[in-house]
C-alpha cells in the first residue's frame, strides 16, 4: 500500500465529499494504472455498479448499484478522537485561537462550533475539564495513541460519537475503555462490525447507549452486553433486527429499550425479553407487530411478564384486533400507551370512540397517546362501555342476579373487564339498554328536564338539547336561564332508568353523549 492508504484499509470507513462508504477492495483495476479503492456507499444512489468492472468481480455489494471505484486521494480516512475534540472545541496544540464573534471560534482561518463558550470558555480551554463531549460528524475513526485519552481527558462522562468513521466495536472500546467514568455513549449511524465472540472491555459506569442505525443484530448485542453491567437505557432503532433471544445474566439493569423501526417476525418474539426485571419503558414503534400474548395467565389476572413495564409505544404498526388491547390489561404496571397510526384506530368513525374503548379496556392506564386520562374521562368511558355492551352481556348469559350471572367464555374473552365494571358501577338493567351499534356517535336532540334540587322555588324546565352539546355550552345556556355564572354551576345528571343515582358532569369540554345521557334524563344544577 502507498503511504496515503492505511495498511488495514479493507473494512475501513471513509468519507468522500459528504458521502459515507466502506472500503471493500484496494488494488489495480486493469486496463487502468495505479491504485483504486473499491467502496460500497451507504447510499446506493451514489454508486454505479455491484463491484464488478468489465466482467470481473472485484468486490460484492448488498445493492446492485452500491459500488464505485475511487482514487485514494478522494478518501478521507478520518482522524483520532483527541484531534476531533481539539478541532471541535478550538483547542489545537498551538492555541492559535481568537474569538471573532459571540457564537464562533476561529482557528487560523477555520471557524469551528462553539458549545456554550460564552460563559465557560476559560474552563473548556483545558481538555482535562471537559465532561460532556460531542464530536458528531467529525470523521473520528480511531482512538489515537494508547492511553492518551485517559491522560488528557480524565473527567469525561458523556460522548456523542454519532455519524463518524468507526469501523468496528473494537475501535469503539479503544476509546471508551480509556474513559473511566463514562455514563453516556451515542454511536448512532456508525456502520460497524461487531464481535462474534465475547469481549473483555467492561464499561462499568455506562448507563445510556445508543446504537441506532449501526447494523447491529440482537445476537451481537447480547455478546457485547456483559461489558455493560450498569446499563439502563439501550437504543437500537433502525437496525433490521428481526429475531430476539432471551437475555441470560445480561441487561438485567435495563430500564428503557428502543426497538423501533426493526421488523420483528411477530409479537411472540417479545416473550423472549419479557423477563427483564427492571424494564420500565419499551418502544416498539414501526416493528410490524399485529399481536401480543401473555399466555402465563388468563383474562382478569396479571402476568409475570414485563413486571415493571410502565410505558409502551406500539404506534405505526399493524394492530387491528381488540384482543391486542385486552392483553395489555394483564400488565401489572402499565400506565402510558402510545398506539397511534394502527388499523385499529380507524375501526370507528370517531377517534374519540376508540380512545374511550381503550380506556375502558385497560384499567390502570393514566396516559393515552400523550394525553392524560382524567378521572371523569375514565368514569365516562367505563359507564359507556358497560352500557353499550350490556345487551351482548345479557345475550351471553349475564344477569343482575349474581347466582345466575354466567356470561360465556366468548364474551369474557372479548370484554375481560366487563364483570369488574359491573361490580364497580352495578350491573346494567335491561330497561336502560338500547339496541344499537356500540359507540356510534349520533347527532340528535335530547329532551331533558333541568332541575335545581337546592332551589325549591325554581320550577323544572324542559329543554331539547343536541347530544353533541358540550357541558360548557350547557352552562352558557343555564346562565341565560338562571342568571348564574357558569363558573359557579355544578352539574350532574340522573337517569330516568336509574333513579337515585347521580353522575357528575365534571369535564366542561365533553359533549352530553360522552356521559350517555338520553331522552327523559334530568340535568341537576347546583350553585
Amino acid at each position: 500500500m502507498t503511504s496515503s492508504v492505511p495498511s488495514d484499509v479493507l473494512g475501513r470507513r471513509i468519507l468522500c465529499d459528504t458521502e459515507y462508504a466502506t472500503v471493500r477492495y484496494a488494488g489495480s483495476v486493469p486496463p487502468t494504472t495505479g491504485l483504486w479503492l473499491g467502496v460500497e456507499w451507504d447510499s446506493p444512489q451514489r454508486g454505479k455498479h455491484n463491484g464488478s468492472h468489465e466482467g470481473i468481480q472485484y468486490f460484492k455489494c448488498t445493492h446492485p448499484t452500491g459500488g464505485s471505484f475511487i482514487r485514494p486521494n478522494k478518501a478521507n480516512f478520518g482522524v483520532d478522537f483527541l484531534t476531533a475534540v481539539k478541532n471541535r472545541y478550538g483547542l489545537n496544540d498551538e492555541q492559535d485561537v481568537e474569538c471573532e464573534k459571540e457564537n464562533a471560534l476561529v482557528i487560523g482561518k477555520k471557524t469551528v462550533e462553539l458549545v456554550g463558550f460564552d460563559s465557560i470558555i476559560e474552563q473548556q480551554s483545558q481538555l482535562n475539564k471537559l465532561v460532556d463531549i460531542s464530536v458528531s460528524e467529525c470523521a473520528v475513526s480511531h482512538a489515537g495513541q494508547k492511553e492518551e485519552i485517559s491522560r488528557t481527558c480524565p473527567n469525561i462522562r458523556s460522548i456523542n460519537l454519532s455519524k463518524n468513521l468507526l469501523p468496528s466495536w473494537e475501535k469503539v472500546t479503544d476509546i471508551a475503555c480509556q474513559v473511566q467514568n463514562l455514563e453516556s455513549l451515542d454511536l448512532s449511524e456508525n456502520k460497524m462490525k461487531f464481535p462474534s465472540a465475547s469481549i473483555t472491555c467492561t464499561l462499568s459506569k455506562l448507563r445510556v447507549l445508543a446504537l441506532n442505525r449501526t447494523g447491529v443484530t440482537w445476537a451481537e448485542v447480547l455478546l457485547c452486553a456483559p461489558g455493560w453491567p450498569a446499563l439502563e437505557e439501550l437504543y437500537l432503532a433502525s437496525n433490521d433486527i428481526t429475531v430476539l433471544e432471551r437475555p441470560i445474566n445480561v441487561l438485567q439493569t435495563l430500564k428503557l429499550l428502543d426497538l423501533s423501526n426493526n421488523q420483528l417476525i411477530d409479537g411472540s418474539q417479545l416473550q423472549l425479553i419479557a423477563y427483564l426485571p427492571r424494564l420500565e419503558q419499551l418502544i416498539l414503534s414501526n416493528t410490524g407487530i399485529s399481536s401480543i400474548r401473555f399466555p402465563d395467565v388468563g383474562f382478569g389476572c396479571k402476568t409475570k411478564m414485563f413486571p415493571l413495564l410502565q410505558r409502551l409505544a406500539v404506534d405505526d404498526n399493524k394492530i387491528l384486533q381488540w384482543s391486542f388491547i385486552n392483553e395489555l390489561d394483564k400488565l401489572q404496571c402499565l400506565q402510558s400507551l402510545h398506539c397511534q397510526n394502527n388499523p385499529l384506530m380507524g375501526t370507528e368513525k370517531n377517534p374519540e370512540t376508540v380512545r374511550q374503548l381503550i380506556i375502558a379496556k385497560i384499567g390502570q392506564l393514566k396516559v393515552l397517546n400523550k394525553s392524560e386520562i382524567f378521572p371523569d374521562e375514565r368514569k365516562g368511558a367505563e359507564l359507556d362501555y358497560r352500557k353499550m355492551f350490556g345487551n351482548d352481556w345479557i345475550t351471553a348469559g349475564g344477569n343482575q342476579n349474581p347466582d345466575k350471572d354466567r356470561p360465556n367464555e366468548e364474551f369474557l374473552a372479548a370484554h375481560p373487564r366487563y364483570q369488574l365494571l359491573c361490580l364497580k358501577y352495578g350491573a346494567p338493567e335491561e330497561g336502560e339498554l338500547k339496541r344499537q351499534q356500540p359507540f356510534i356517535l349520533k347527532n340528535q336532540l335530547l329532551t331533558l328536564t333541568i332541575k335545581c334540587p337546592d332551589q325549591p322555588d325554581q320550577k323544572p324546565i324542559e329543554k331539547k338539547l343536541p347530544d353533541s352539546m358540550t357541558i360548557q355550552k350547557v352552562k352558557g345556556l343555564l346562565y341565560r336561564l338562571l342568571k348564574i355564572p357558569g363558573s359557579e354551576l355544578k352539574l350532574s345528571y340522573e337517569s330516568s332508568k336509574m333513579e337515585g343515582k347521580e353522575i357528575e358532569l365534571e369535564n366542561d369540554l365533553k359533549p352530553l353523549q360522552f356521559y350517555s345521557i338520553e331522552n327523559g334524563d334530568s340535568i341537576l344544577v347546583r350553585w
